[in-house]
């Protein structure tokens, strides 16, 4: 698998890229790898890892407004395909890329 693409449903999608072997963060302070400064977005929110294996593994990181996985609260979670991560007020539609940078 050539990586993960995460696209966010803000004012203003934005696309967020993971090789395999990476970890990122989400948050709203400038330590965190992808920043987004919107309504409920902790300032380190969650981690995600796309694991050598294939799998993109979400980790939240004691948000204090949590993070879901399809709508369902959640403190660590496998994502696939088709999911949709919610952190804070913004949702990310997650798809596999062919190309990631």
């Amino acid at each position: 698998m050539a990586g993960w693409i995460l696209q966010s449903n803000d004012d203003t999608p934005r696309l967020l890229r993971l090789t395999p072997g990476t970890s990122r963060t989400i948050g709203r302070a400038a330590q965190a790898d992808f920043v987004f400064d919107a309504p409920l977005v902790s300032r380190l929110h969650c981690r995600l890892t796309a694991d050598v294996s294939g799998q993109l593994v979400m980790e939240d990181l004691g948000s204090t407004n949590g993070t879901t996985v399809n709508g369902i609260a959640a403190a660590r979670g496998v994502l696939r395909a088709g999911d949709t991560l919610g952190v804070g007020r913004v949702e990310f539609s997650v798809s596999t890329g062919t190309q990631v940078p």
